[in-house]
């Protein structure tokens, strides 16, 4: 089963390619003890992995290329063995600004990385594209950009609307076909997203059964009150991302916009492949601290991976977590940078590819020294602490 995120409306977010009621619900947690600071000492050991950071690099610097700032980065790997990474290219600096969507490839595994393309631009000012999430196909061999256009109603044009589009490569991300507009079908590759400023908030998934061909809509789990303006203590989903545990069964992993119990992340589980949420499995992580930011997850070497600024009132601290119960307990954490940090994205190469790309993990995220937007910025790891 393939999984990703995208974000309806506002757009933000991942596909990691494997496996990218509504009563008073109360917090609950079987999870580890809460952290009471957001700044870590180090890497916690653990028997099974030594995570080690092998690379970094800044793939995308703010104020550069006619961008004023870079945004919403994305990463997945390609069926072709390579990295692909995503970015906006904002002209300005507001979510609501004219944009482009811009492209990076690494042919070694991040060492390198090949030039800068942009692969679509909202030049024209009619409607302006928020980026949401790249989904792999594994079987077809092709790659999916998702992005919303009009994601902000008032900075369009008064003819324009809210459209979900996306773009698709077939040659391993070299090159892309024409933008082309989601039509709501039967389908079941599987992308989750939230409603930002469409007529409610909330998380929402599409489902294909054919390769992307056609889509359908599938679960939802709306905010309480839905419909309406929610404020500080609501329960409002937001950005999220699901994955596939062992026993098939679906985690989805979500923004708490308004810390409904608590800073942390809410998750809830799906039986039926996305088709519904099981509302009664909801609960809030309090081991997964947050400032209410876009966060990853992933599956990968039988472990869960969760990467956020790990602070309850910042967008600082960038934090790599593991898990080896499928997110119950939280053992195992990586410091990355414990400055301005923000939304953050996470891939690696599934059990068909050979084990010297398998033993690696993949990070891109937002970085500064005052703030996150200065630069995007990806994270080489090793999962057996040796390069």
């Amino acid at each position: 089963m393939e999984v990703a995120y995208l974000l309806l409306g506002f757009l933000t977010a991942l596909f990691a390619g494997k496996s990218v009621c509504l009563v008073d619900i109360k917090a609950k947690s079987n999870v580890s003890k809460p952290v009471n600071s957001t700044k870590y000492s180090g890497v916690v050991p653990t028997p099974q992995v030594q995570p080690l950071v092998v690379v970094e690099e800044v793939l995308w610097q703010s104020g550069e290329a006619e961008v004023g700032i870079y945004r919403c980065p994305l990463i997945t790997y390609t069926p072709g063995g390579n990295l692909l990474a995503v970015a906006e290219g904002r002209k300005s600096n507001g979510d609501a600004d004219l944009k482009f969507i811009a492209t990076k490839r690494s042919t070694d595994g991040g060492f390198e990385w090949g030039i800068q393309k942009f692969i679509h631009n909202d030049q024209y000012g009619e409607s302006e594209d928020n980026l949401g999430a790249v989904l792999v196909d594994d079987i077809m061999k092709e790659i999916y950009i998702f992005y919303v256009t009009c994601a902000h109603p008032s900075a369009c044009s008064s003819s324009s609307t809210p459209s979900l589009m996306y773009v698709k490569s077939v040659d391993d991300g070299i090159s892309w076909k024409l933008p082309k507009k989601f039509a709501p079908h039967k389908g079941r590759l599987i992308v989750c997203g939230h409603g930002g400023e469409l007529s409610v908030n909330g998380n929402f998934c599409l489902l294909s059964d054919d390769h992307g061909l056609t889509w359908r809509w599938g679960a939802e789990m709306l905010p309480i009150p839905a419909y309406t303006t929610n404020q500080k203590g609501d329960f409002v989903p937001d950005e999220c991302q699901p994955i596939e545990l062992p026993d098939g069964s679906m985690m989805l992993n979500t923004r708490n916009q308004y810390h409904y119990h608590c800073n942390c992340r809410m998750v809830s589980r799906s039986y039926d492949g996305m088709e519904t949420i099981d509302l009664e499995t909801v609960y809030f992580d309090t081991t997964l601290i947050e400032p209410a930011v876009a966060a990853s997850i992933v599956s990968h070497w039988g472990m869960v991976f969760f990467s956020n600024p790990a602070s309850e009132t910042s967008r600082t601290n960038m934090m790599v977590k593991w898990s080896f119960d499928n997110g119950t307990t939280w053992p195992g954490r990586l410091p990355i940078w414990d400055l301005a940090s923000g939304y953050s994205c996470m891939t690696a190469f599934p059990d068909t590819f050979e084990f010297e790309k398998r033993k690696y993990l993949y990070l891109l995220f937002e970085k500064g020294k005052t703030s996150y937007t200065e630069t995007i910025s990806f994270v080489k790891i090793s999962l057996r602490g040796i390069i």
